[in-house]
């Protein structure tokens, strides 16, 4: 016996099937193909051809009188692993995921692995002081506090709302 006898499909088996014989698949290929030739003009890159491995935290940024607090939500990444910088007007927080999952059983071994990294750049509205700034990681959960600078917290003016 071949191998070949032994698969249970082979490529001369397979029906072919034509996208003309159902409307409604021709008419989404032709949705596509309308929407990705938009978009080449942009250089955007159509949503189901990206990556779906490639990660980008999720980040909360809150602003009180005093300083601009950021929360970033960064599940099994190292504290090791990330890197968090304020320079000019902008911070911006860099890391590498790694992930390894070994499976052994009697009869088989499995090792996945995955790493990928991000860089996540946020405008400051103010002028900061970075040399106060801190972070601190805790289960997944990055804390950065970056205090307004005194001329930042001085500038601010209330406009009162006339009424007519």
């Amino acid at each position: 016996m071949t191998l070949r006898e032994l698969m249970p499909f082979s490529k001369k088996t397979l029906p072919i099937r034509h996208e003309t014989e159902n409307p409604f698949a021709l008419f989404r290929h032709d949705m596509d193909t309308m929407y990705e030739d938009f978009l080449r003009g942009f250089d955007i890159e159509p949503a189901w051809t990206r990556k779906m491995d490639s990660f980008t935290p999720r980040v909360d940024v809150t602003e009180s009188e005093k300083e601009i607090n950021v929360a970033a939500e960064l599940p099994g990444i190292e504290e090791k692993d990330i890197d968090v910088t304020v320079s000019g007007n902008s911070l911006t927080i860099k890391g590498e995921k790694k992930e390894e999952k070994e499976d052994k059983g009697k009869d088989y071994y499995r090792m996945e692995r995955s790493y990928g990294s991000f860089s996540r750049t946020i405008p400051l509205p103010v002028e900061v002081e970075t040399d106060h700034a801190s972070a601190s990681y805790k289960k997944g959960i990055l804390l950065i506090k970056i205090p307004k600078s005194a001329k930042a917290i001085e500038e601010k003016k209330k406009i009162p709302v006339k009424v007519e």
